[in-house]
C-alpha cells in the first residue's frame, strides 16, 4: 500500500493542520485495519507496546514545507521558521527538525540543552520564557545562540549583568528580541491566550520606552536589540489578530527610528499560534493561504512607512506536530452505568494527554484493528474512553463513536497527540511514560523508549 502525497492540483503545499488524520493514515481495504505508512497501527502496538506515541514523518514533512514555501513565495525579505519546541521535543525530533532546515524556539534550559546535544546549529536557536535562571542565561550565552528573547526590564538587567561577567563588550554584544504584550485578543482558550494585556508574558508597550532607553545608554556595550516579538496565543482560527499584532509592531519599529535614528530593527517576531482540526467539526485556516496573506501584509506595510524588510519569524508548533501524531492504547475493562452511559478504559489517560482535563480538549479516536467497522455511539447510551489514572477527570473523549463489538485487546488510535502530549506527560500514579517512534513509510525510527519501573525510582534516595 503506497499513499499519494503529491501536491494539491492547485500547486499549493499541503496543509496538513486541516486534517484530523496525519497524511499518511490509510485503512486497508483488504484486512480492514488502520495503517500510518506501510504498518498497520495493530502491528505498531504489537511491536512496540502501548500507550504509544506515533508521529508520521510525511506529515510533519508536509507541515514544515507549508511554511517555509510560503515564505519563500510570499515574502521577499529574509525569513526563518523556528519550530515551537515546547511542543514536543527529544533529541531525534530535533535532528529531523534540523534537517528540514527549520529554526528552532526554546523556553528552557532543558530544551536548550536537548537541542545542543542533538547537534542542532545555535544560530538557528531563539531562547524565549518569562522567567529565565541566571544558568540558562549563562548556557544561551556560552553557546551563542542566535537570539534571546528578553520577556521583562528585570530580565534585561540580569542579562546584561551576566554578558557584561562574562567578557561582552560593544563588538560582542548580545543579540535579543524583546517580547511585547500587544494588547491583542484572540479566540481561543484563557490558558492559552498570550497577547493580552494582562499576561505573565513580555513587556508592556508603557514600559518599552524605557526599555529602549536602557538598551541606548547603560545596556549598550553589552546588548543589541535585533527586533520584537509577539505571540498572541495558540489554537487561532482567525487571521485578524496576527495583521493588527504585524501593524503594531512595525509601528513601534518606524517610531523607534524616528526618536533613535541608529536604530533599525532587522527581524520581526510574529509568533506561532496557528490552529489545527483535532475533531471533525474543528475549521482550522490553512497555512499557506493565511501564512501567505500576512507575509504579504508584512512586506506592503513596510513599503508603506519606508521601512526595511526585516527578517520575518514565525513560531509554529502545534500546527507543524500536533496533526502528524496519535496516540495507540489497548483498550481495557468496560462498563455500563444503567441509564447513565458505557465506559471503556485504555491503558493510558491523562499521564501522557493531561490536555482533556486541563482545558477541555476535544480529541477523535478510532478502533485501530477495527477501523472498517461502522463506528456509532455504543448501544443507546454515550461511550465514554477513559483511562487508568486514580482521578474522575481522567477522561480521553467524553462521548466516543465506537464499533458495537469494541473488546479488551483492541487497539484505539487517538488522533491529534503529537503536540503538548508527551511535553506535558507526567508518572502520576507511577505509571512510566510512552515510547515515541517516527513513522515513514516502511521505516519505523524509535526516537525515546518506553520508561521503566527502574526509571521511576533513579530519583529516589533511599533512608539509610
Amino acid at each position: 500500500m503506497t499513499a499519494d502525497f503529491s501536491p494539491p492540483a492547485n500547486n499549493e503545499p499541503h496543509s496538513p493542520n486541516l486534517f484530523v488524520e496525519p497524511l499518511s493514515y490509510r485503512i486497508h481495504g483488504g484486512d480492514g485495519q488502520a495503517y500510518l505508512g506501510n504498518t498497520p497501527l495493530s502491528q505498531l502496538a504489537a511491536h512496540h507496546g502501548t500507550p504509544l506515541y506515533v508521529l508520521d514523518g510525511a506529515t510533519v514533512k508536509a507541515a514544515a514545507h507549508a511554511y517555509q514555501h510560503t515564505l519563500e513565495n510570499h515574502y521577499p525579505g529574509e525569513h526563518l521558521v523556528l519550530y515551537a519546541a515546547k511542543a514536543n521535543l527529544n533529541i531525534g525530533l530535533a535532528q529531523k527538525i534540523g534537517q528540514l532546515g527549520l529554526g528552532l524556539d526554546v523556553v528552557s534550559g532543558g530544551e536548550l540543552y536537548t537541542a545542543l546535544q542533538a547537534g542542532f546549529p545555535p544560530e538557528k536557536i531563539c531562547f524565549n520564557g518569562n522567567n529565565k535562571s541566571a544558568d540558562e542565561l549563562l548556557m544561551a550565552l556560552h553557546h551563542r545562540i542566535g537570539r534571546i528573547t528578553v520577556d521583562n526590564l528585570d530580565e534585561l538587567a540580569l542579562l546584561h549583568e551576566l554578558a557584561a561577567s562574562s567578557g561582552r563588550t560593544a563588538d560582542d554584544r548580545v543579540p535579543i528580541l524583546v517580547r511585547i504584550t500587544p494588547g491583542i485578543e484572540c479566540h481561543t482558550h484563557d490558558y492559552i491566550q498570550t497577547g493580552q494585556n494582562d499576561s505573565k508574558f513580555g513587556v508592556d508597550l508603557s514600559e518599552l520606552p524605557t526599555l529602549v532607553h536602557q538598551l541606548t545608554t547603560e545596556y549598550a556595550d553589552t546588548i543589541e536589540l535585533k527586533g520584537l516579538h509577539a505571540h498572541i496565543g495558540s489554537q487561532i482560527f482567525e487571521r485578524q489578530p496576527y495583521i493588527d499584532s504585524a501593524k503594531l509592531l512595525l509601528n513601534i519599529y518606524a517610531n523607534i527610528r524616528k526618536h533613535h535614528a541608529d536604530i533599525v530593527l532587522t527581524d520581526l517576531n510574529l509568533g506561532g499560534g496557528m490552529g489545527i482540526a483535532y475533531t471533525k467539526g474543528d475549521d482550522p485556516l490553512p497555512i499557506p493561504a493565511t501564512l501567505g496573506f500576512i507575509a504579504t501584509i508584512v512586506a506592503d506595510y513596510c513599503e508603506l512607512i519606508d521601512y526595511p524588510l526585516p527578517r520575518l519569524l514565525v513560531e509554529p508548533g502545534r500546527s507543524l506536530m500536533a496533526t502528524a501524531g496519535l496516540t495507540l492504547y489497548t483498550v481495557g475493562s468496560q462498563k455500563t452505568v444503567p441509564n447513565t452511559r458505557h465506559y471503556v478504559a485504555v491503558d493510558g489517560g491523562m499521564g501522557d494527554n493531561i490536555r482533556p482535563a486541563l482545558y477541555g480538549a476535544e480529541y477523535h479516536a478510532v478502533v485501530a484493528n477495527k477501523a472498517s467497522e461502522a463506528h456509532t455511539l455504543s448501544g443507546t447510551h454515550p461511550a465514554r474512553i477513559v483511562g487508568k489514572y486514580c482521578e474522575s477527570g481522567d477522561v480521553v473523549i467524553p462521548e466516543a463513536k465506537l464499533p458495537a463489538n469494541v473488546t479488551r485487546g483492541d487497539i484505539l488510535a487517538v488522533f491529534g497527540t503529537g503536540a503538548y502530549n508527551d511535553s506535558m506527560a507526567s508518572t502520576y500514579n507511577r505509571v512510566p511514560r510512552p515510547a515515541t517512534i517516527w513513522v515513514e513509510g516502511d521505516a519505523i525510527i524509535p526516537l525515546v523508549r518506553r520508561e521503566t519501573y527502574d526509571d521511576l525510582l533513579a530519583r529516589d534516595i533511599p533512608l539509610k
